[in-house]
């Protein structure tokens, strides 16, 4: 099962911000164990670094992006998915990039708080409380 992470998802993890913090932390632990194939667009790692960088000294920042990338896949962004984000209906550049970085790498859903602006898909999206939902569902 191939998921991509959104960038607030790992935000939420890395920044412990309450309530959300708590399903995106077993989701990350799925990844860990290897119940779940991790994806995060290349985008959000940048995003990520630039953010703990602002919080953190380099190295710490450094340390955090290799734990991060240790754990997870990084789906490219690359100029196909570039001009395909350009060509889609979505209203918000930067979720259109995730969406199409995650098409590119197979991915089978999508993992966000902001489901709102993944209204035009191709990919499910779900929140996190949600996904677990499902993954319980399957049983």
């Amino acid at each position: 099962m191939i998921v991509l992470f959104d960038t607030n998802i790992i935000l939420d993890v890395l920044l412990d911000r309450k309530p959300f913090s708590e399903h995106a932390s077993y989701l990350m632990s799925k990844v860990e164990r290897s119940e779940i194939n991790g994806f995060l667009c290349a985008t959000t790692v940048t995003t990520i670094y630039y953010l703990l960088s602002k919080n953190l000294d380099k190295k710490n920042a450094i340390t955090s992006i290799n734990s991060i990338i240790a754990l997870f896949e990084i789906a490219s962004v690359n100029r196909l998915v570039i001009e395909n984000a350009l060509k889609s209906k979505f209203t918000d550049f930067e979720d259109s990039v995730l969406h199409e970085s995650a098409r590119h790498a197979g991915a089978e859903y999508i993992i966000t708080r902001n489901i709102k602006d993944f209204k035009n898909t191709k990919i499910p999206v779900f929140t996190p409380t949600e996904f677990l939902s499902m993954l319980e569902s399957l049983g």
